[in-house]
């Protein structure tokens, strides 16, 4: 064990030492003995840790504010894991008192921590560095050498040398120095950026919120609810928070190689600022673009062919763009279209099939070869009945309940429509007809608003330079005690002490008793 005088103990000692409650304190005693407990750093990093598991369920527990259908599905199938699951408040973990509970304690703690350690650690700034030891003999890493030069010559050397890392003090009783002050700044900039996080973090969760949307192209997104496909708010955001920004998608535009693989997605887009300012802009993928304060990234892409539908009655029961889902490489892509705007007494019609943008047909059927819209074919099946749409029940809108519906067929087989751009096709059982218009993209924007983040990307930075400097500037310790002998020599003692290993201590020292040793001759080397 090295040895450590008496006096030399700071705060990062009476951290490490645990305090026990003694008998018969009282209900006061034992408050303060809660509190230190409570303000120690084991357990700051104690809830730390409970926090980061407390949030685990959120990974696999749907949570109502993101995936409401998630939760009713788990309802209806599992009622009583998931009235337990009420009672815990783990259908909404954020909200949940037991975790807001273990994040004010976290703030307790490591304010309570960081306070006394920061007046501690100004104060010991603000001091001179501690006395010189009366026995430096008894430090593991210390020397002693004996010169002729004056003491006087010796101080001057020992000062020269040191006040360029140390802060030096010159006594009666000798020199006193100190380094790595910016080790406990360092520690104390690591925790309050810690606050700074956590802040952040709990902000967000209350201003934050963000959403995805299918734009195609030629169409314009407004930042409001009714245009997003999915939104998820913070606590505290309503409707009339959201920035009333708007894009026009006017063209998206993609590369490939021979092989399919893909090169580059651009959305060229314009924006119109609340302010009216409006600007021509590019969505890339990784690169996102900024409108308003909110972050629009570019999640996917994909075709949306202009579709228009005639009932038996040769009306237009619909004409519009419909979003088709890629599934493979080739851009394979599934989609469905729902008519129920037929007229009175007609059944509401449902497709669903296939959009090949390079179709081959052969006896292996029709596929995709590329991804590219070098020969678009539509692929679809037709179906007839009550789509569900007046039920009230909320359905996925790239689904087809066939459960009140029946498929058209053709003879024995199922009918097929085949649709090439351009052309337009009677559908069986004179229900009508479809024709395939137009072939515009899509682009799928994942639209981020988070006014926290500066304050995240700040403190978690600092953070980072704080445990750096906690880690790796050494903390050292040193004294040179000057005297003179019977024989006119002057003898020079130097010790030195570091927190925890120090590989670089002796060095240190050596490097002090190497100028010392330079200032003249030993008696020894006169004789």
């Amino acid at each position: 064990m090295n040895y450590v005088p008496e006096g030399l103990r700071t705060i990062d000692d009476a951290q490490q030492t645990p305090v026990q409650p003694s008998a018969g304190i009282g209900a006061r005693g034992w408050l303060r003995w809660a509190w230190r407990q409570l303000t120690s750093m084991r357990v700051a990093l104690l809830l730390l840790m409970l926090l980061a598991l407390a949030a685990l369920p959120g990974a696999f527990i749907p949570q109502v504010p993101q995936d409401p259908g998630g939760v009713a599905t788990l309802r209806a199938d599992r009622p009583e894991l998931a009235a337990w699951f009420e009672r815990l408040g783990l259908f909404d973990i954020y909200a949940a008192p037991w975790f807001a509970a273990i994040y004010l304690l976290l703030f307790i703690s490591l304010i309570g921590c960081i306070l006394p350690r920061t007046k501690a650690h100004v104060a010991a700034l603000r001091a001179a560095p501690s006395r010189v030891p009366r026995r430096l003999a008894r430090f593991p890493v210390h020397d002693t050498h004996t010169t002729r030069a004056s003491p006087e010559e010796v101080t001057q050397a020992v000062r020269r040398t040191l006040r360029r890392r140390f802060r030096v003090a010159v006594t009666h009783e000798g020199i006193s120095a100190e380094r790595g002050y910016l080790r406990e700044t360092g520690n104390l900039t690591f925790h309050l950026s810690l606050i700074g996080v956590l802040v952040a973090l709990g902000a967000a969760q209350m201003l934050a919120y963000r959403g995805q949307a299918v734009v195609v192209e030629g169409r314009t997104f407004a930042n409001a609810l009714v245009d997003y496909d999915t939104f998820t708010p913070g606590t505290l955001v309503t409707g009339s928070d959201l920035e009333a920004f708007t894009f026009t998608l006017t063209e998206l535009t993609s590369r490939f190689t021979v092989d399919a693989q893909p090169r580059d997605f651009a959305a060229r887009v314009e924006v119109t600022e609340p302010d009216g300012d409006r600007y021509e802009d590019t969505i890339r993928v990784n690169y996102p673009i900024n409108a308003a304060g909110a972050n629009i990234y570019l999640a996917g892409n994909g075709f949306a062919p202009h579709l228009t539908v005639r009932d038996a009655q040769g009306q237009v029961a619909f004409s519009q763009p419909v979003p088709f889902l890629p599934e493979d490489d080739f851009y394979t892509s599934r989609g469905v279209l729902k008519v129920p705007d037929v007229s009175p007494g007609l059944d509401q019609l449902g497709f669903t099939g296939y959009l090949l943008p390079s179709a081959v047909v052969d006896g292996l059927g029709a596929r995709s070869v590329h991804p590219q819209p070098n020969a678009p074919l539509l692929v679809l099946d037709i179906y007839t009945g009550d789509l569900g749409l007046d039920e009230g029940v909320p359905q996925n809108v790239y689904e087809l309940a066939t459960e009140d519906m029946t498929q058209v067929m053709d003879g024995e087989e199922e009918a097929k429509v085949l649709l090439e751009p351009g052309q337009e096709v009677q559908l069986p059982d004179g229900l009508g007809s479809i024709s395939f218009d137009s072939l515009p993209r899509f682009a799928a924007i994942d639209l981020r608003y988070d006014p926290t983040l500066t304050l995240l990307l700040v403190s978690s930075l600092a953070a980072m330079a704080g445990l750096a400097a906690s880690l790796f500037v050494p903390r050292r310790r040193l004294w040179v005690k000057i005297t003179q002998d019977d024989t006119g020599g002057t003898v020079v003692e130097a010790a030195a002490l570091a927190r925890g290993d120090d590989p670089g201590l002796e060095r240190e020292l050596e490097r002090v008793m190497t100028e010392v040793r330079a200032t003249g001759p030993s008696p020894q080397e006169d004789t």
